[in-house]
């Protein structure tokens, strides 16, 4: 345990310092693109999908953010069934009608590995529509060949990278010839939480009414949190 503290912790480090002109700068342009009306879609498949849930409707996080769920690339589809589908070239035609990109929006597509079909079809999709994309992904597997048809990987299609430093195979431990102690989830949020803060003090040099939510388990006036959601939910499904 104490080990995976000390790791997780330096990886923290190296993000903070080597991704932080990353992170600033994705978060201009993203108020930028907010503030024109567009808002913030996530994208991933199985653990990477679970970051994407985790920034939506979040007390203290962005109210323009939608995740994007295809059933069958997520994990209680089955574990084996997702992995399988994010690697069909043709899972993100068949579910095509469950994207909306517009111009000012703003694609955050979140793979580790970044040689999946299903991402890199998200991120081509995306850039059709004109909006910004980015992706949140360990360039540690840019040795690893893609496995989509165009010959190119995830990185090669974005407008922007955050490298999470993820070691190849994720476990920052090993014992016994076995790596242990995944670390894409941590970081993940880790990285995610710090680009919605800069967003939000980005806004407030700006804006006096935050896009930002209040918690519904303490006693508050919620009214703040009903106009938000009426504002946004043309774009997003909060019920």
């Amino acid at each position: 345990m104490d080990a995976y503290f000390l790791e997780i912790q330096k990886l923290m480090q190296v993000v903070k310092v080597q991704e932080y002109a990353q992170i600033k700068g994705a978060a201009q342009v993203i108020v930028q693109r907010l503030q024109r009306g567009g808002i913030v879609q996530l994208f991933g498949c199985g653990h990477s999908q679970l970051l994407a849930q985790d920034a939506f409707y979040r007390a203290g996080g962005l109210v323009p953010v939608r995740p994007i769920i295809i059933e069958p690339l997520t994990l209680h589809a089955g574990a084996m069934t997702s992995s399988k589908n994010e690697k069909d070239p043709t899972i993100i035609e068949q579910y095509k009608d469950q994207f909306d990109f517009r111009e000012n929006d703003v694609c955050i597509v979140i793979s580790t590995s970044g040689r999946n079909q299903a991402p890199i079809d998200v991120a081509f999709l995306a850039k059709e529509s004109g909006g910004f994309v980015m992706s949140l992904q360990s360039l540690a597997y840019c040795e690893q060949p893609t496995r989509h048809r165009s010959g190119q990987r995830l990185e090669n299609i974005v407008d922007l990278v955050i490298d999470t430093h993820i070691p190849v195979g994720d476990g920052l431990l090993h014992r016994n010839e076995i790596q242990y102690a995944p670390s894409s989830t941590v970081i993940g949020s880790f990285i995610l939480n710090a680009l919605i803060s800069e967003i939000i003090e980005n806004m407030a040099l700006s804006d006096e009414l935050l896009p930002v939510f209040k918690s519904n388990n303490v006693d508050s006036d919620l009214s703040h949190n009903e106009a938000m959601i009426t504002k946004y939910q043309h774009r997003i499904n909060f019920k």
